[in-house]
């Protein structure tokens, strides 16, 4: 390993400057415990089909899903505050513990309502997971280096996409275990995490003079959570031309006003006001709700597809996911190496958003008897596409932002990304649930056959497998589409991540490469920085 030594990013002049083997061996921690945070959500991606139909409820699988995404996405601001108060190190191990216990809680649910509040529960802890592991390496590595460690983490996620749906796959398919591990498999990982952050985790300990937010926890939370009820239950729980719809739209839009209100008057906002007058926070907060909406929207719904169209088992599934993670493998490291050396990075998410409207637009011409083939294509061009712009806008967000503003900015541009995650899963539920139920009644209606859709709906995708030919091919047709309808709709999304990080201005990295001879004799060596305990 390459010796090369990288200088500490240093928000408040108190940070020692780290070797590369220092700053990968803190990043291990990182990695091992994001992996654990991201596996909870593929994991589940094959198997959630089959869950819900062990479980009944097949018109809430979207909650199952968005569930821990709304409370990750809630929480991401709140974990970026309280680690400045606490410290990174102790907020991070407290979510792991808390992603601990949920995961425990989901894979002994015994009801679909008992499954949605354990998810909300990973998704609490999965928020500060992925907010602060990118504080942190945000608080060790300056801009221009940062490039070619954030896609170590982009490459995380690919490992965590590709091995969630096979191991979910492989855990359904095998009788001696069940669904329910796909929860349990998590804990060990997360265990394993909590003691390797313990003994690798070093930081310096800065004392901040701050204070948690109430007021605006309370606000933009609720903001937030009531804008997902709307999403999640508009059109199924009650019609969207309703009281109920204006009631949750008015108390969304008061929240948010207060939530305003609250960050302008706060002395340490959650979200401070003048993020919002950064061209290039907004911008690329911007591009990541429309990467997110794309991109859960597609990672929960094509194993739908490829499960109830093209009758594939979970593990089948899982592993028709293989050429999005290797687009985008190669892509984030790539493009990570690429920023560190020459300092550009606007090309990255630009290519990549196209690549993800692309990817929309080609998925949405699927059909019932689309190739394995086609099918790869498609998925690979929108890995290649997320690859290019998950880590790149959090740095584009980093660099342009005031040192201070560190952790505000980096949980800020998270919250958004989390919160198109959430927005996608439960708008494209919603579009999902309508459209397939409506296809099937008319199915049925055209082929006289009685019965509701519901029926055809209540089984898992090895039942639906069992039914009647007749019936199997309505059901087929219906899915498939629903789903074309689902992926249409994320084209203009995409359209306007694309525009939006166009219009981002690059700043040039803060920084710049580091040789040996710019750091201390002492830490070349690999001796502890000086100052002391570094622990925090």
């Amino acid at each position: 390993m390459a010796q090369a030594s990288v200088a500490a990013y240093d928000p408040v002049g108190t940070a020692p400057r780290y070797t590369n083997r220092q700053i990968l061996k803190l990043l291990s921690g990182l990695m091992m415990a994001m992996l654990t945070a991201m596996l909870s959500n593929s994991v589940i991606a094959t198997a959630l089909p089959t869950i819900v139909g062990d479980l009944g409820g097949q018109d809430r699988l979207s909650w199952v899903a968005s569930a821990s995404l709304l409370t990750m996405t809630a929480s991401t601001p709140l974990w970026g505050k309280l680690s400045d108060i606490a410290g990174r190190k102790l907020m991070f191990q407290t979510a792991l513990l808390l992603f601990v216990v949920a995961s425990i809680g989901a894979g002994l649910s015994q009801n679909i309502g008992q499954l949605i509040a354990a998810r909300a529960g990973q998704g609490l802890g999965a928020g500060g997971l992925s907010a602060l592991s990118q504080v942190i390496l945000g608080d060790v590595v300056e801009p221009r280096q940062r490039g070619r460690y954030a896609g170590f983490i982009g490459a995380v996620f690919g490992v965590a996409t590709v091995a969630g749906p096979l191991v979910g796959g492989f855990i359904v398919d095998a009788d001696a275990l069940g669904w329910r591990w796909c929860f349990y498999v998590c804990v060990p990982l997360a265990v394993i995490a909590f003691f390797v952050i313990q003994r690798v985790l070093t930081l310096p300990r800065v004392r901040r003079d701050t204070r948690v937010d109430v007021f605006g926890a309370v606000t933009i939370t609720g903001g937030a959570a009531v804008l997902m009820l709307l999403l999640s239950m508009g059109g199924k729980q009650f019609p969207w031309h309703s009281a109920w719809t204006y009631t949750l739209v008015g108390v969304t839009v008061a929240l948010l006003l207060l939530a305003v209100v609250a960050e302008r008057g706060a002395r340490d906002p959650i979200l401070p006001p003048w993020l919002f007058r950064n061209r290039t926070f907004v911008l690329a907060s911007l591009g990541s709700i429309c990467i997110g909406t794309a991109m859960f929207g597609v990672l929960i719904y094509v194993p739908q597809y490829l499960q109830i169209v093209k009758g594939m088992s979970p593990t089948a599934s899982g592993l028709m996911t293989l050429p999005l993670v290797i687009g985008m493998l190669i892509t984030a490291t790539g493009s990570g190496q690429i920023v560190t050396r020459t300092g550009r990075y606007k090309i990255f998410p630009v290519v990549g958003t196209l690549c993800i409207g692309i990817a929309m637009f080609l998925l949405s011409r699927l059909h019932t008897d689309s190739s394995n083939t086609l099918i790869g294509v498609d998925l690979a061009v929108l890995g290649i596409g997320m690859g290019l712009t998950l880590q790149i806008l959090i740095l584009a967000a980093q660099n342009a932002a005031a040192p201070a503003d560190l952790a505000s900015t980096t949980s800020g541009v998270s919250f958004f990304r989390n919160l198109g995650g959430a927005m996608g899963v439960a708008a494209f539920g919603a579009i999902l649930t309508n459209r397939v139920t409506s296809e099937i009644a008319s199915g049925f209606r055209a082929a006289g056959i009685p019965g509701s859709s519901d029926d055809a709906l209540r089984g898992s995708p090895a039942e639906i497998q069992q039914l009647p030919e007749t019936v199997k091919d309505i059901v087929r047709e219906a899915f498939t589409s629903s789903l074309e309808t689902v992926f249409l709709a994320g084209i203009p999304i995409a359209v306007v991540g694309f525009l939006a990080v166009l219009a981002m201005k690059e700043h040039p990295l803060r920084g710049k490469p580091v040789t040996r001879n710019d750091v201390p004799e002492a830490v070349q060596d690999g001796v502890s920085p000086p100052g002391g305990s570094l622990s925090r």
